[in-house]
């Protein structure tokens, strides 16, 4: 049951998949957060002269100081590699982050950036061990955590929509291999 402006709301089950606000989320349906924590992650579209070769990998800094890849139109991605805390917000890029992964790819490469075509920042969440978090809280009954997939969302979607869907109603099975104990949200509530 919760109490809002346009009254109350009551279901059986609440899912919980809040992104950087899954805690704070947690927090209004009177649960105790796991501790999801959101980190800032730019990005730049540049053009380059010469422009991106075809064919070029996803290079990733084996210091993990940036990485960047292709994309369409000869345009390159490029990142800092940056995670910088943040409050939950609709966050931005900082020009300082743009700047330094500019500074990093041209120490590296013999392309010159021609225009920084687009540049975006989003939010990456991770649990304190940095794992995703689905399943049951372990104190609250219907409360079904599905938070902190730490940008990696996307790729990892269709495991975890079958690990939920196992989980939450009971339909198929936990895929093979996984191991549903390992990103429960009941690994947390030991701690404390």
């Amino acid at each position: 049951h919760l109490e809002t402006r346009a009254g109350p709301f009551a279901a059986r089950l609440l899912v919980d998949a809040a992104g950087a606000w899954a805690d704070d989320v947690a927090r209004i349906a009177g649960v105790a957060p796991i501790g999801i924590t959101p980190y800032r992650r730019t990005m730049v579209q540049l053009r380059t002269d010469p422009p991106v070769p075809d064919g070029l990998p996803h290079v990733v800094d084996i210091a993990g100081q940036f990485y960047f890849k292709p994309e369409a139109g000869g345009r390159l991605w490029l990142t800092p590699h940056d995670e910088t805390p943040s409050a939950p917000c609709d966050i931005a890029p900082e020009e300082w982050d743009v700047a330094v992964a500019i500074d990093r790819l041209e120490k590296i490469v013999d392309w010159r950036v021609e225009v920084v075509e687009r540049r975006w920042a989003g939010l990456r969440s991770f649990a304190p061990d940095r794992a995703p978090v689905y399943g049951f809280d372990a104190h609250v009954p219907g409360f079904f955590w599905c938070a902190g997939q730490g940008g990696f969302g996307i790729q990892t979607a269709p495991a975890a929509s079958a690990l939920a869907a196992a989980l939450l109603l009971g339909e198929g099975d936990v895929p093979e291999g996984l191991d549903a104990e390992r990103y429960g949200a009941g690994r947390f509530s030991a701690k404390g």
